[in-house]
């Protein structure tokens, strides 16, 4: 048996108990770096209680894996092992995210075609944590896969999708923890309803149908999520400004050029804030967001469709150019003060094995005789029918001063009626 060290009282799910093994983990410089990390980098500028951070939000993923590793369908499947590198896995899945969290994105996949998934397993397999895995008795790289959902243990899918899936812990901690920090909750999520309604459909997660109200509702939450908290135009303005900011002072700083995992790991929401307050390419938009001068959205189109056809046009970059182009000009200001924004994203995103139907979560019923029988979500929900389209959404920033004339000129480009009355504060 694991040997316990002790517990950390969380705001979200009370005391987390853990074990000396994850004790050192916890204290390793890669997991405290987390408290350096906002979870909503961007979202404070909205609701002023969104100060929570990667290093709670993990301590909380940690303790839902373990949760859900004691499921009664899934304990029995799993060694006493395994259980514990899931809880690592779960602990470490954040540790590659960049300063300002998803904001950093940007600068990853754009310059190094990386994603904090990719930095997540570099940090696990060359930072200061292979040595303690290793040295714990258990094996660094099983953990670093694991950490992003690729493990492919054989006939053990369920693993991967513990951390990576529909309903997997990240998005079941993340969905409360942040409407909690931030106030806005959409309804009530019962988190273990769901993990005690998981099971295995052969080597896939699933979730029993005797649970379909809490699927929905937390389905639902996620959703409004999205569109209030994640795609708040007022927070996506200090985003749009920070990614601004950092792609313009990235060499200077060397943002995106490391030689190792602690130079990256030296990159933090303090360090590169300072950094950029002190670099000349960059230092008038952070004396912005400091003074709360935010970027203004001049128009505001949000849709709903089956098709990914129109958010595929508008992440081309060379299209969006033109678009901002057309509207600078029509507007008679310079394209540099126009900024097109398209967060696209599934409503219901899903990491899936390929034996599972894209948008689809495993769902089953279970007879009197303990058979299980598959059954398809959006035939038994007509929720979930609804939400399993695209949330389109196109927006048009640019500064205060030229809203009025931006919003009328992007209406004409775009089309649909100008959201100059939207006001943002």
């Amino acid at each position: 048996m694991q040997r316990y060290w002790g517990e950390i009282k969380d705001p979200v799910h009370g005391y987390v108990y853990i074990t000396e093994a994850e004790k050192e983990l916890i204290d390793s410089y890669p997991v405290q770096r987390l408290r350096r990390l906002r979870q909503l980098a961007g979202s404070e500028f909205v609701y002023s209680g969104a100060n929570h951070t990667r290093f709670e939000h993990s301590i909380g993923v940690m303790y839902l894996a373990g949760e859900v590793t004691e499921n009664q369908n899934l304990c029995q499947r799993l060694s006493e092992e395994e259980i514990q590198v899931v809880r690592m896995a779960a602990l470490l899945h954040d540790v590659g995210h960049g300063p300002f969290s998803h904001v950093f994105e940007h600068l990853l996949v754009k310059f190094l075609k990386k994603t904090h998934e990719d930095m997540t397993q570099w940090i696990i397999r060359e930072s200061e944590l292979n040595d303690i895995i290793n040295g714990l008795g258990y094996d660094s790289e099983a953990v670093a896969k694991l950490a992003v959902g690729e493990l492919r243990s054989p006939g053990k899918a369920f693993i991967d999708q513990i951390i990576q899936s529909a309903v997997d812990v990240d998005k079941l901690d993340f969905v409360v923890r942040d409407t909690y920090h931030t106030g806005a909750e959409y309804g009530y999520v019962d988190v273990f309803r769901l993990i005690h309604m998981l099971d295995t459909l052969g080597e896939n997660l699933a979730v029993d149908v005797s649970a379909l109200s809490a699927l929905e509702s937390f389905v639902l939450a996620r959703l409004e999520s999205f569109r209030s908290i994640y795609f708040h135009r007022v927070g996506r303005a200090a985003q749009i400004m920070l990614a601004t900011a950092m792609e313009a002072a990235k060499e200077e700083l060397g943002l995106i050029d490391y030689n190792s995992p602690e130079d990256y790991l030296a990159l933090n929401d303090y360090t590169v804030w300072t950094k950029l307050k002190e670099c000349k390419k960059s230092s008038a938009i952070i004396d912005d967001l400091e003074r709360r001068k935010l970027l203004k959205c001049a128009y505001d189109k949000a849709f709903y469709a089956r098709e990914k056809m129109v958010p595929s046009i508008f992440s081309v970059d060379e299209i969006r150019d033109q678009m901002r182009n057309k509207i600078a000009s029509e507007a008679g200001v310079e394209p540099e003060t126009i900024v097109i924004d398209v967060p696209t994203v599934p409503s219901v995103p899903y990491h899936h094995s390929d034996l599972l139907e894209p948008m689809e979560i495993p769902v089953f019923q279970k007879t009197r005789s303990g058979e299980k029988i598959p059954l398809r979500l959006s035939d038994i929900s007509a929720v979930f029918d609804v939400l399993k389209g695209f949330i389109n959404i196109i927006r048009v920033y640019t500064v205060t001063k030229y809203v009025d004339k931006v919003s009328v000129a992007a209406s004409d480009v775009i089309g649909g009626t100008p959201s100059s009355a939207k006001i943002s504060f």
